[in-house]
């Protein structure tokens, strides 16, 4: 099973099923359609939920348009967006970096 970490501030949003997207930069987990996740607080390590995977699609972050914002945190400006992301990925991040843009549903915990 793969696993997604999320910032601390996210956590509640995806409890609450107000956050059903995520954004993720250089994919090395080859996130895909059907994918089983552990979702996990990534300042505690700690697992808060599991979820599936139930598509994805990939452009580059300079094409982002309102509909991709769906199901995610929305940004103050551009240049906020890049921010955030050059915080989790570091300088690397450019308008033309591709964003692999997961769209998940939570499991029901028994």
């Amino acid at each position: 099973m793969k696993t997604l970490k999320f910032a601390p501030h996210l956590v509640p949003l995806v409890l609450s099923g107000e956050k059903t997207s995520t954004w993720r930069l250089f994919d090395d987990k080859d996130l895909q359609k059907g994918d089983e996740l552990i979702l996990i607080n990534k300042e505690t390590g700690v697992e808060f939920a599991r979820a599936t995977i139930l598509n994805t699609r990939e452009k580059k972050l300079k094409d982002l348009k309102a509909d991709d914002f769906e199901g995610h945190e929305k940004f103050e400006s551009e240049e906020k967006m890049y921010e955030a992301y050059r915080s989790y990925y570091g300088d690397k991040v450019t308008p033309d970096t591709i964003v692999k843009i997961v769209n998940f549903r939570m499991n029901n915990i028994e």
